[in-house]
């Protein structure tokens, strides 16, 4: 068995178990060790259930599937495992001990994959902020810089990954979720065509379609290929994406022929300023696009400038947090205040308890129909649009906080931090975050593309293809297993 499991993505470690050169149980234990190691300085693995995931690992029921005794963590969030803690980054959970009785579908089909769960992910309380520094659990630290965010609300999975606890992890993405901490932590973070995963059995359309479940990863190839063994229809979903022609995991490697792509460097709306380094790494990747046959130019869709589109986010986000509370009272029993979660939560809930059922499907008729207006320029003619994924770096730990008399500054703020990311959960799009840029203080800088609905493939091949121009491979955080 290699001496640095650390350093290897999760078809790596699968692979080392097909030829018998390890075993799961020995994979399991070596994470676990990296874990106890670096979790300590990172926080990002909230729940420890390595016991379970050592009895998993050893037991010939373990199924074989492609990624049999890879250790994996599920995000604390959305997902979740039968007989397992389960708190949503909720204090009150927290100290209720809560735990679920069944795998959401999703959990069901990491486990055909052959997953074993070492634990869950911290996460920000419910899910909204683009960092995760919930009371419940403190701080995640991001392992290029333990001052600065991870990023949210998958957090959590991306420090693990990043710093070489696990080679991936559960993530979801509902306005940026997967693609911000993949950037603020230097990795892959693919937010798939809505409709492609399964939110069942409990949920179907969270936050008005905009929520998606993936993952995050090291590899373009891992990526593709855990993509293959969650994806599909579960009967009662009430969204599905089309089923590709051919394996997700195929399109690595293949060529992607001469795309003609569109760059957007500025805010759309203009509303927010850009970090000169996130401008610096979209640019670059526009030049390494160009240098391998593509088109680049400067172009977007015209309806990611309208204004409005984020008030209609708020109306939905606000009400489906309002919603959140009322869900977790009528399953604990116990009706949850002011006090019982944290002061953001709180307020923004009261927001959308004011919202009429009226306001709401106002709110959603203009959703669907910015989703037409912003589809329609890849109709047109372009085939990707190039962005940077954050308008600027890892922010310093504290800057969501709650400020005296304004429960919402990092509502608020967030607004800003998911400029380029949000639209394309409105839009139902793909849209991935490629580690392909570090600034000068050698913090990672993701940037972004988008294709049309349902062409992850084309996101996999040009990804793959940028992986092999500039691999990102071999370059290690500060805090690294």
């Amino acid at each position: 068995m290699p001496d640095d499991l650390a350093r290897l993505d999760a078809t790596a470690q699968a692979e080392l178990v097909r030829r018998r050169e390890a075993s799961p149980r020995e994979l399991v234990d070596a994470a676990i060790a990296r874990i106890e190691k670096v979790n300590p300085a990172l926080n990002a693995v909230i729940t420890p259930l390595f016991e379970k995931a050592r009895s998993q690992a050893s037991s010939p029921a373990l199924p074989n599937g492609p990624f049999r005794g890879v250790p994996f963590l599920l995000k604390d969030l959305v997902a979740h495992s039968a007989g397992d803690p389960h708190h949503a980054g909720m204090r009150l959970l927290r100290d209720l001990g809560w735990v679920e009785p069944h795998d959401t579908y999703l959990a069901t089909r990491f486990r055909a994959a052959g997953f074993v769960f070492l634990g869950k992910t911290n996460v920000p309380e419910l899910g909204p902020l683009p960092t995760t520094e919930p009371e419940a659990y403190g701080a995640t630290r991001n392992p290029w810089d333990t001052a600065r965010s991870p990023g949210g609300s998958s957090g959590g999975s991306a420090a693990a990954v990043a710093s070489g606890m696990v080679p991936i992890a559960h993530a979801n993405d509902g306005g940026g979720s997967i693609r911000i901490p993949a950037s603020a932590c230097g990795l892959v973070g693919l937010k798939p065509s809505r409709g492609r995963t399964s939110l069942g059995p409990d949920a179907g359309a969270v936050w008005e379609g905009m929520a998606i479940e993936h993952v995050v990863s090291r590899s373009v190839r891992d990526t593709a290929a855990v993509l293959d063994v969650v994806a599909g229809y579960v009967p009662g979903d009430p969204y599905t994406a089309p089923p590709p022609a051919r394996p997700f995991r195929a399109e690595v490697g293949a060529d992607p022929g001469r795309l003609r792509v569109g760059l957007l460097t500025r805010a759309p709306g203009g509303a927010v300023e850009l970090h000169p380094e996130c401008v610096r790494g979209a640019q670059m990747t526009a030049r390494l696009l160009e240098s391998l046959g593509h088109r680049v130019e400067e172009a977007h869709p015209p309806a990611l400038d309208e204004e409005e589109t984020g008030l209609a986010v708020v109306t939905v986000i606000s009400t489906w947090i309002a919603r959140d509370l009322a869900f977790w009272s009528e399953r604990t029993g116990r009706p949850i205040g002011a006090r019982d979660v944290e002061p953001m939560i709180w307020s923004v809930a009261e927001q959308g308890r004011a919202v009429t059922g009226l306001q709401y499907v106002r709110a959603a008729e203009h959703l669907h129909g910015f989703a037409r207006r912003v589809v329609q320029w890849w109709e047109d003619g372009f085939d990707l649009l190039l962005t940077p994924t954050l308008p600027e770096p890892p922010p310093t730990l504290g800057q969501f906080a709650p400020t005296p008399g304004d429960p919402q500054h990092g509502f608020l703020r967030g607004a800003a931090f998911v400029t380029f990311t949000l639209p394309f959960n409105v839009s139902g799009q793909p849209a991935i975050s490629l580690p392909l840029h570090w600034s000068a203080d050698g913090l990672p800088i993701g940037t972004q593309l988008v294709a049309p609905y349902a062409r992850e493939d084309m996101l996999l091949r040009v990804a793959a293809q940028l992986e092999e121009a500039q691999p990102w491979s071999g370059r290690r955080p500060r805090v690294h297993a």
